[in-house]
C-alpha cells in the first residue's frame, strides 16, 4: 500500500540505450480502482496488408453471424475465432480505373488506407491522400515515443514506374503522411530493433551501433545495472513481468543475430542487408514480434505492415509454390494456379494467426494486448485475376478496449466504403475526423450496441 509509484514513461538506460518498460502494477496508483485501470489501458491500431488479392471462394463463409463455417483460408485462425470478425461487402471505389486505364495494383495499395484515387504519374508529382494510420498518429502520436511504425518484407523503390504509368511510391507504401508524402516501410528487423531500443536522443547513431556490435553484447547487458536497481523496487508480480519482457527482447535479438549469420555473404548487401532472414515466415514473425514489443512498451500505438509489396512477384517454394505470386494471381481460371494462390493466402494467414496469438498471450492492464487492440487484415484487391475492388477481404481482430464484439461474420450492403470502417475505428480511439477519403458514415453492428 505504501509502494513507490513508477512513472509510465520509465526507461532502462545504458550505453546508447533507452529501453521502455511494459505496463507494470507499480505504474498505477496504489488505491486506483479496477474501473480506473480499465479506462487507462491504451488502445492500439494495426494494419496488416497482403498483396495481389485472395481467392474469395476460400475466404468468404456461406453464412453470416457467429455460427459460420470457417473457409479453408481462415482455418489457420480457428483457435482464435472468438477474437476476430470477418466483414464482407466493403469497397474501395477509388481503387478502380475511373478513366485512368491499367494500374490496379498501384491503386489498390495507394487507396487501401486513404480511400483516395491516386494521381496517375511516374514522376515527382505524386498525389494521394492522408492514410487512416497517419490521421490517428497525428492525433495521438504525441503520447508515445513513435507516432507510428511502418514495416514491410520487401524492398521497393519510391521513384520510377512500377505499374502501367503509376509511380513505385504507390505500390510500395500503404501509409501516407500527406497527399505527397508516403511513409516507406522498413524491412530490416535489425534496424527496427535498434530504432525501438536504441538511444533516445539519436536512434540512428552509427558510432554507437558499431560500438555495441564490437563489444558483441546484448542490449540487455548495457542496461543490466539499471535493471537490477529497478527490480529491487518492484513487487514479485512486477519482477516476473519484467523478467518475461526481457526474455522476449533477448529472444528477438538472438533470432536477428541468427538471420544476420545466415545471410552474410550469400546475397548482395543492397538486396538483403544483414538482419533480414532468408526464411519468409521467420522474417514476418520477427516483424510481428517487434510490433508486439512496441505495443507492450507503449513505444507506439499505431503500426502498418505490408506482408508483401503490391504486385509482388515473391515465390513461396517453402510451401511448394515456385511460381511468382503476381503471375499466379492472373490465373484465368487455371485450377492449378488457383490452388497455388489459395496456398499462399493460407500461408499468409498462418503468419497473421501467429501475431494474434502473441497479442492474446501478452498481458496488458486488466486483459491482453489483443483486448486493447484493433487489427485490420486484408488486401486492396479481392479477385486478383479480374482486379476487383469491391467485396474486399477484410478481417478485424481484437476487442478495441471493449468497443468491438468479435466472433462473427457481418455482411454490409454492396459498395459500402471501406473508409467507413476506418472512421468507426478512429472513433474508438477518440479521433473524430469529419471524413476520410470517400467515407459517408460509420459502420453499424461492430459492437452490437
Amino acid at each position: 500500500m505504501t509502494r513507490k509509484h513508477l512513472p509510465r514513461r520509465t526507461f532502462l538506460k545504458g550505453l546508447g540505450t533507452a529501453m521502455a518498460l511494459p505496463m507494470l502494477d507499480a505504474m498505477t496508483p496504489a488505491f486506483a480502482s479496477k474501473f480506473r485501470l480499465q479506462s487507462n489501458a491504451p488502445c492500439r491500431m494495426a494494419f496488416a496488408y497482403v498483396p495481389n488479392g485472395v481467392i474469395m471462394e476460400t475466404w468468404t463463409p456461406a453464412t453470416t453471424g457467429a455460427e459460420f463455417e470457417l473457409p479453408r483460408t481462415l482455418d489457420a485462425l480457428a483457435t482464435y475465432r472468438k477474437d476476430w470478425t470477418l466483414l464482407s461487402g466493403l469497397t474501395h471505389k477509388n481503387g478502380r480505373a475511373l478513366g485512368d486505364g491499367p494500374g490496379d495494383h498501384a491503386r489498390a495499395a495507394a487507396s487501401y488506407l486513404t480511400g483516395v484515387h491516386p494521381r496517375k504519374t511516374n514522376g515527382a508529382d505524386i498525389k494521394n491522400g492522408i492514410s487512416v494510420d497517419q490521421v490517428a498518429a497525428e492525433a495521438i502520436g504525441s503520447k508515445t515515443r513513435f507516432a507510428s511504425i511502418e514495416l514491410g518484407t520487401e524492398h521497393g523503390r519510391q521513384v520510377g514506374n512500377c505499374d502501367s504509368g503509376y509511380s513505385c511510391a504507390y505500390s510500395n507504401s500503404v501509409s501516407w503522411r500527406s497527399e505527397t508524402s508516403p511513409m516507406p516501410p522498413e524491412v530490416n528487423p535489425r534496424l527496427v530493433f535498434e530504432r525501438l531500443f536504441g538511444p533516445a536522443e539519436a536512434n540512428d547513431d552509427p558510432a554507437t551501433r558499431a560500438k555495441r556490435q564490437r563489444y558483441e553484447k546484448s542490449i540487455l547487458d548495457f542496461v543490466r545495472e539499471d535493471t537490477q536497481k529497478l527490480k529491487g523496487e518492484l513487487g514479485p508480480t512486477d519482477r516476473r513481468k519484467l523478467d518475461e519482457y526481457l526474455f522476449a527482447v533477448r529472444e528477438i535479438e538472438k533470432r536477428i543475430e541468427t538471420a544476420e549469420g545466415a545471410t552474410k555473404g550469400k546475397t548482395p548487401t543492397l538486396e538483403r542487408p544483414g538482419g533480414i532472414p532468408i526464411d519468409y515466415a521467420e522474417h514476418v514473425r520477427l516483424m510481428f514480434d517487434l510490433q508486439v514489443l512496441a505495443f507492450q512498451t507503449d513505444l507506439t500505438r499505431i503500426t502498418t505492415f505490408m506482408l508483401g509489396r503490391e504486385g509482388s512477384n515473391r515465390t513461396y517454394r517453402e510451401i511448394g509454390v515456385p511460381d511468382a505470386h503476381h503471375g499466379l494471381s492472373h490465373h484465368k481460371g487455371d485450377a492449378k494456379k488457383i490452388a497455388d494462390i489459395a496456398k499462399i493466402n493460407r500461408y499468409h494467414m498462418e503468419q497473421f494467426a501467429y501475431f494474434i496469438g502473441k497479442l492474446r498471450s501478452t498481458p496488458d492492464g486488466d486483459g491482453s494486448l489483443l483486448d486493447h487492440s484493433m487489427v485490420v487484415y486484408g488486401s486492396g484487391l479481392a479477385d486478383g485475376n479480374r482486379h476487383t475492388h469491391h467485396d474486399l477481404p477484410v478481417l478485424v481482430a481484437g476487442r478495441g478496449c471493449g468497443t468491438l464484439k468479435p466472433g462473427r461474420h457481418i455482411r454490409f450492403p454492396k459498395e459500402t466504403p471501406m473508409t467507413n470502417l476506418y472512421l468507426s475505428l478512429l472513433d474508438r480511439l477518440g479521433v473524430h475526423p469529419e471524413a476520410l477519403g470517400d467515407s459517408n458514415g460509420q459502420l453499424e453492428h461492430l459492437s452490437e450496441i
